[in-house]
């Protein structure tokens, strides 16, 4: 199924997966939804340098989980508003957070190929954590 034929209800339904992935911390399946050539805010990463992003992301914040509020599909496109409510370790983009309970939320944007991820855009609401610190 490529990009022009992709509907926007595969397209949401390819991209739930990859959440239920990433919740899962499925790793060894992370590659079925995303490009081998992955940009990540207009930087070339990889599936590597981004499975090792994620990876580093529950490190940080061992009970991490992506709740999508929002999502939308229109082809070869998703945008989605994560919600995030999670207990981080020490510092968290830049912040020190130091075990103290935050809330807040993801703007993404992400452009796929060949039904996999290829670019993702991210806006995290850091001011939202400073708030709460």
């Amino acid at each position: 199924m490529g990009a022009t034929t992709m509907t926007k209800a595969d397209l949401s339904d390819i991209y739930r997966d990859y959440i239920a992935c990433l919740n899962k911390q499925d790793w060894s399946n992370l590659g079925q939804f995303v490009h081998e050539e992955v940009h990540y805010n207009g930087e070339r990463i990889g599936l590597s340098g981004y499975r090792e992003m994620l990876e580093g992301d529950f490190r940080a914040i061992p009970d991490l989980y992506f709740d999508i509020h929002l999502l939308i599909s229109e082809p070869p496109r998703v945008a989605s508003r994560l919600r995030f409510d999670c207990t981080p370790k020490g510092i968290l983009f830049g912040l020190h957070v130091n075990g103290k309970r935050v809330s807040f939320t993801e703007n993404v944007f992400y452009e796929f190929r060949d039904e996999r991820i290829e670019k993702v855009w991210s806006v995290i609401d850091k001011a939202a954590i400073e708030s709460q610190l």
